[in-house]
């Protein structure tokens, strides 16, 4: 598998991107995965990177963005943080990514059995952790609003609530950042979803 570089990544389009995240997890979930000499790959990138997506993924051990899409060094920008929510520093690190390297797609990712979700479906109050779960809270007041007798400790509305945290996560990267805003208007780069199956590895995909 040949090592990215700027000139394939400029002939590369949002939707091409998208495929080769998608034919990644393919391989993955088929025990397929491309035959790469990474220490090629390591020589090949020490003098520059040219990743075709961000990754927005929570760091649940079992998440590995690139070993779930079968990507190697230099295919991806990897932004980890419990929950996989969103602040300025991620969405600066998006900006990064996409108008300064050349990035097509951002992909917010999230997982089933996630434990942040959890912990703020639990009202889990721990030191400087109780700040980032409440990043969790608007999507948590939106599904309970209106719709009482939900159990906020059950399963399936944990599940629910990390499939729509994705959502609101899409939703807000182009209300808080006109940089990416202005990149999505003009089809420069894509927006997309996908939630990560722990028990069996295949990502859903959600359009963009």
């Amino acid at each position: 598998m040949r090592t990215l570089t700027k000139e394939m990544l400029a002939h590369l389009s949002p939707e091409q991107a998208i495929q080769l995240l998608k034919d990644g997890n393919q391989r993955f979930v088929s025990n397929l995965k491309l035959n790469r000499n990474l220490l090629q790959q390591v020589n090949e990138t020490s003098e520059g990177q040219f990743p075709f997506a961000l990754i927005l993924s929570c760091i649940d051990s079992r998440t590995s963005a690139e070993l779930i899409f079968d990507q190697g060094l230099g295919d991806i920008f990897s932004c980890r943080i419990a929950g996989n929510i969103l602040n300025e520093d991620i969405l600066g690190s998006m900006e990064f990514a996409c108008r300064l390297a050349g990035s097509k797609v951002i992909m917010i990712l999230g997982h089933t059995k996630c434990g942040a979700v959890k912990g703020a479906c639990h009202g889990v109050r721990l030191g400087n952790l109780t700040t980032l779960l409440d990043k969790l809270q608007p999507v948590m007041d939106g599904e309970l609003s209106g719709r009482g007798g939900f159990d906020t400790s059950d399963p399936e509305f944990m599940e629910n609530i990390a499939r729509l945290n994705v959502h609101y996560v899409m939703g807000e990267i182009p209300r808080r950042s006109q940089v990416i805003a202005e990149m999505l208007d003009k089809g420069e780069v894509a927006l997309i979803g996908g939630m990560y199956d722990v028990d069996t590895g295949i990502v859903t995909f959600y359009d963009h």
